[in-house]
């Protein structure tokens, strides 16, 4: 299938030419090549991130993985593609990715300006500031006059403006492009707060050459819901990534994880037979285990959330608002059925 090609356009304009000529048909395009491509972040310590060998891994990785695993049976077959905050939706538009998985916030604006779809929530964040513990500074409310290191193309910029102007203090923005450079800023002393999402403030942190000398300020200052993108106009692909994120999380309200989900087969509960066999996967144009092979190969959402982000990490972070909504979270999907 011919793909379009999308420069650096205004969100109008891109909108408008993906309406006129949608690339259509990305699940039969994955079939064809064997393979899916994701956009990814060019490094984030527990979403996705690459090692010396160059395998990926995070909790934004394990949703391309899922989506792999729906579609081709195999969770590997994954080519990522590094994309900076700024690249990463023209590269969704042009269609040289599949779908993006890279923490990356839906808003309105996003949601009706730039012809994509956000296909559900798997982290939901909220910006904060880290600080070096050397400042004395013990909230956001102190910071009127400093220099604040933010990366460019991202939610931050604009939340970062109303919360100063809301509470009548100024600051000197630093921007840099990828994340990596404004850590590096935020270390070398360029600015004296590095502001993003609370969740990447955690996984930027323990990049520092001393990560206890920083500390993350309790103040939540947006709403943050990250999810993976795919274009408009295609709805069985939409339907696919979405589902399959689902398919995590109604496995963990399932009970159903990677270590029992064999013997989950045999269950008499109807919603695990409905996740794990059934015509759920037709309507779905994928074969009947789709959700099988999902939670077999990259585990249900509880599973990847703490290998990855959680208590099986190097990050720590609890589950608050990501925990099940049973357990006083967010984290909801609608039922197989």
């Amino acid at each position: 299938m011919k793909k379009i090609t999308i420069g650096l356009l205004g969100a109008t304009a891109a909108f408008s030419m993906m309406m006129g000529s949608v690339q259509a048909g990305t699940l039969d395009d994955v079939k064809r090549k064997g393979s899916l491509t994701c956009g990814v972040s060019t490094g984030l310590p527990g979403f996705s991130n690459a090692n010396s060998k160059n395998v990926w891994s995070g909790l934004d990785v394990d949703v391309c993985r899922a989506v792999a695993a729906a579609v081709l049976g195999d969770a590997g077959k994954v080519k990522y593609t590094p994309l900076t905050a700024k690249e990463r939706f023209t590269a969704l538009q042009s269609g040289e990715i599949d779908m993006l998985s890279r923490n990356t916030t839906w808003t309105h604006t996003r949601d009706t300006s730039l012809g994509i779809n956000f296909a559900g929530v798997n982290y939901y964040d909220g910006q904060g500031f880290m600080v070096s513990k050397n400042l004395g500074v013990k909230s956001a409310t102190e910071l009127d006059g400093a220099a604040v290191c933010i990366q460019a193309g991202t939610t931050t910029e604009l939340n970062l403006a109303d919360y100063f102007r809301l509470k009548g203090m100024k600051y000197k923005a630093v921007v840099f492009d990828t994340s990596d450079q404004s850590v590096k800023g935020f270390e070398s002393g360029r600015c004296d707060v590095l502001t993003s999402d609370q969740s990447q403030l955690y996984a930027l942190r323990i990049k520092l050459a001393n990560p206890g000398n920083a500390v993350v300020l309790p103040e939540v200052i947006s709403k943050e819901p990250l999810g993976p993108v795919v274009r408009q106009g295609d709805d069985a692909w939409f339907n696919v990534v979405k589902w399959s994120l689902f398919a995590m999380v109604n496995a963990e309200e399932l009970g159903v994880t990677s270590g029992n989900v064999d013997s989950m087969k045999s269950s008499a509960n109807p919603g695990v037979k409905r996740l794990l066999s059934g015509d759920a996967g037709k309507k779905l144009g994928l074969n009947s285990d789709w959700g099988y092979n999902i939670v077999k190969q990259v585990g249900n959402y509880g599973e990847a959330f703490e290998r990855n982000v959680g208590k099986g990490s190097a990050l720590k972070i609890g589950r608050g608002l990501n925990a099940l909504w049973s357990k006083g979270g967010l984290q909801y999907a609608p039922p197989i059925r």
